[in-house]
């Protein structure tokens, strides 16, 4: 047996992906929980990645955020429910659909979360800050890589 390969025949390699990925995984939750705070008092930290779908996506229709996310209409519509009664987020009829809805982020539900992103943006910066850009772009496209590998 070789000495990269752990005795249960598991490469050191992806021993070492989990336990990094694990750890990040644990820091993220945290993170978000207090962003989520940030946004609001009362917001639910899962709640935060709808906010960053439809800042950068524009309105949506429930069902396509619930996709997204990888929750159920159920849960969505009680999440949406939650942010609408925030104020963060409202609906307003589909136009090309006048049986749906779009969703999209309040005035102030959006000045909120991009006032907390550009502030975790500016944690990422000075994080990073010994780091080459050219390392910085390699990490963004191994990410991408790891969250499209996931999705298929």
């Amino acid at each position: 047996m070789s000495a990269d390969v752990h005795e249960s025949g598991v490469d050191q390699e992806f021993l070492s992906l989990e336990r990094e990925l694990t750890l990040l995984l644990r820091r993220a939750r945290a993170s978000s929980g207090e962003m989520a705070r940030q946004v609001h008092p009362d917001l639910e930290p899962a709640a935060y990645g709808l906010l960053v779908c439809l800042d950068d996506s524009g309105p949506q229709r429930a069902t396509d955020l619930a996709a997204y996310i990888g929750v159920g209409k159920a849960t969505m519509s009680r999440q949406l429910r939650a942010l609408e009664e925030l104020g963060l987020v409202a609906r307003e009829p589909d136009p090309a659909d006048g049986r749906a809805w779009l969703v999209h982020l309040t005035e102030e539900g959006g000045a909120r979360f991009r006032t907390v992103r550009a502030g975790r943006r500016e944690r990422y910066v000075r994080q990073l800050a010994g780091w080459d850009r050219a390392e910085v772009a390699e990490l963004a496209r191994l990410l991408r890589q790891l969250n499209a590998s996931a999705e298929g």
